[in-house]
């Protein structure tokens, strides 16, 4: 794509390898020019030349810089009240514009701009088409994410009841309402053009930030599988159904892994699924060096995986949480730390959030910001990369490589609980179709499955009443492919749990003996392993072993949402049997967006309960922003999760404690 007219570059650009200029400025035969292209092996095979030239570009311009995005730049600021086709506070800072402009699925809510709220749904669409067309036309890549609203309670996205992602998969009372929902992102990522007809590229990034547990897509409420099964769904939806393929689309977990991949990869879709690996950190520490140390261990890491698949490594979206302006160096602290880091410094781009104005946080500093100056010199830092730095992003000779035949059992999920007695398995399979597609319960007698309507092979499963006993089975799919036959199985509880008495966070009874289960229950921070414990316990069958590792990380913890009302209870209580390690152990409850910490220690080996009153809770440190409140009635009457988490102590690195009937009395 050609400079913007209104700036010559301000430095020296980032193009192509020179393979590929040579290949983009000889005139070649259609053969001769596929020989001489790249080949890129993208989730869409039959995506338009610009979207696979995008893809190729952010791989070749790994380690040359890394480019800046910024969500709605050009819709909300600091520095205008009223958007243009050119207002933006990046531009108002730095006489530029971001290299990616980042845009969210809200606008076609229309509760955010450019959507209009109670817009009709038509003029929405056209909102977010317009939208990627500025975007573009100032030189700039489009990135869609995706805060959808619950689609069980029709709260917003913030509100994690309903178990929504079982409720919109095929099948689901639900899933209609989020196809039209899917529906209105195909038309406006469709409806995005350049003057000649063009359609333009977008990353699309739906479901991020799922190792977290604030969002309904989150760990916690839906299963790693789950979790898995929609991204997919939402893949093939787009691509196969409504014939998008001007799409790239992006995985992006929440930080931080330690950098261990463990967690990181559980909810992988695949590669057939994921064009970008991302990562999301937002820094609460103003810059410390541990913040710094992890995050570009974890980008490392990611960095590792991309190449190891191909795919794009990206920072996917990064921003100071802390108190605003406490490191004035923040931008260039980080961006050398980057730059210094052999791993993390081949991200190819990354992203911080909108400048709402207002009382809002400024993610981006704009002119009389104290952090301006900052700013200025992380954007006059020659290896970080706005608009006027981009040249053939959309150039590159590209061919793709084709799709393999790929099938996944679609559902029921693994371990998902089925509490009737009939269920419709479902099984897709993509790139190739099957003349023979059955499935089986334990290794029986296969059972035909047919290709319906909407694409899958499906088949009633009829369950005998009698295992409905919380038994677990498993089921196999399975379909000939020519002389190979594919199979994907899942491992299903039947029957109904007894749920949890008032005020009871967890007694580790309703797992069915399986720790990936247990493990599903709760989001992980940094390295840790979750198991079932038929030894150390308080009551029951078991407790729960929380093994801890501080090789890469200085604390680990796990998390679970909560949404009770704890005002009629006085103290938050659990067994715990330490390791007799210095080590400690600090219970959190999160309450109206603060952060309420007790700690203990970990040094009693024979297994006590531990009492908690909430009279003692008291604000995190960091939590500077909450600092003078307290875990009164007011905050107890809105509890929206329980966290647990491990501190190094200076004396033992690594260990297990044992923890068993977390309630709130």
């Amino acid at each position: 794509m050609p400079f913007p007219a209104f700036r010559a570059p301000r430095r020296a650009v980032i193009t192509l390898g020179a393979a590929a200029v040579a290949a983009a400025s000889v005139p070649l035969a259609a053969s001769a020019e596929t020989a001489r292209a790249s080949r890129v092996k993208i989730v869409d095979s039959c995506a338009t030349r610009e979207t696979r030239a995008l893809f190729q570009y952010m791989l070749d311009q790994q380690g040359q810089g890394i480019l800046f995005g910024h969500e709605h730049s050009l819709t909300d600021g600091f520095t205008f009240s009223e958007f243009t086709e050119t207002t933006s506070d990046v531009e108002a800072t730095t006489g530029d514009y971001p290299a990616v402009f980042g845009w969210d699925t809200l606008i076609l809510n229309g509760f955010q701009k450019p959507g209009v709220y109670g817009g009709t749904v038509e003029q929405n669409i056209e909102a977010l088409s317009w939208a990627f067309e500025k975007s573009d036309a100032l030189g700039g890549i489009n990135v869609l994410s995706a805060h959808m609203y619950n689609f069980v309670t029709g709260g917003d996205f913030w509100d994690t009841a309903g178990r929504v992602v079982s409720q919109i998969l095929p099948g689901g009372p639900k899933h209609a309402d989020f196809n039209e929902f899917l529906d209105r992102i195909a038309a406006a990522v469709k409806g995005a053009k350049r003057a000649d007809g063009t359609l333009i590229p977008v990353v699309f990034r739906p479901f991020h930030e799922n190792t977290g547990g604030w969002f309904w897509w989150g760990a916690g409420h839906c299963t790693s599988a789950e979790f898995i099964e929609i991204f997919r769904y939402t893949v093939e939806y787009l691509r196969d159904t409504k014939k998008v393929h001007n799409l790239l689309y992006s995985y992006s977990p929440n930080s931080s892994f330690g950098g261990d991949p463990t967690n990181y990869m559980k909810t992988y879709p695949g590669d057939e699924f994921v064009d970008i690996l991302g990562y999301d950190a937002y820094d609460n520490s103003a810059g410390s060096a541990e913040w710094l140390a992890g995050t570009m261990k974890d980008l490392a890491m990611v960095v590792d995986l991309a190449a190891d698949r191909g795919k794009v490594p990206a920072f996917t979206e990064f921003g100071e949480s802390g108190e605003e302006g406490r490191n004035l160096a923040w931008f260039t602290d980080l961006l050398g730390a980057l730059k210094a880091d052999p791993g993390a410094s081949r991200v190819s781009h990354m992203l911080t959030w909108a400048n709402f104005g207002g009382n809002n946080r400024a993610y981006v500093p704009f002119p009389g910001h104290a952090m301006e100056p900052d700013f200025v010199s992380y954007y006059e830092d020659p290896y970080s990369l706005f608009a006027s730095d981009l040249e053939g992003v959309f150039d590159a000779p590209t061919y793709a490589a084709a799709a393999a035949p790929f099938l996944h059992l679609v559902t029921p999920t693994d371990r998902q609980r089925v509490t009737t007695t009939e269920t419709t398995v479902r099984m897709r399979l993509t790139g190739a179709t099957s003349r023979k597609a059955q499935y089986s319960v334990n290794g029986g007698a296969p059972v035909t499955l047919t290709r319906d309507s909407a694409g899958f092979y499906s088949g009633k499963w009829a369950i005998d009443p009698s295992w409905l006993d919380n038994r677990t089975v498993t089921v196999t799919v399975s379909a000939k492919v020519g002389s190979k036959t594919m199979t994907d199985s899942a491992l299903v509880f039947l029957g109904e749990v007894e749920p949890l008495p008032a005020g009871w966070i967890d007694d580790f009874e309703g797992y069915a003996g399986d720790d990936l289960t247990l493990s599903e229950a709760y989001s992980h921070v940094n390295a840790n392993t979750t198991k079932l414990s038929a030894e150390h316990k308080a009551s029951g069958a078991y407790g729960l072993a929380y093994s801890y590792d501080f090789a890469n990380a200085g604390y680990t913890g796990i998390g679970k949402s909560v949404g009770a009302d704890w005002t009629a209870l006085g103290a938050l209580k659990l067994w715990l049997k330490g390791d007799g390690s210095t080590n400690g152990m600090t219970i959190q409850v999160v309450s109206k967006g603060a952060y309420f910490e007790y700690n203990t220690g970990l040094s009693n080996t024979a297994g006590a309960e531990v009492v908690a009153p909430f009279s003692e809770f008291r604000p995190a440190p960091w939590d500077t922003g909450h600092t003078d409140e307290l875990l009164d009635a007011e905050h107890l009457a809105e509890v929206s999760a329980f966290n647990l988490y491990l501190g190094y102590g200076g004396a033992t690195a690594s260990g297990t404690v044992y923890v068993d009937d977390i309630r709130a009395e």
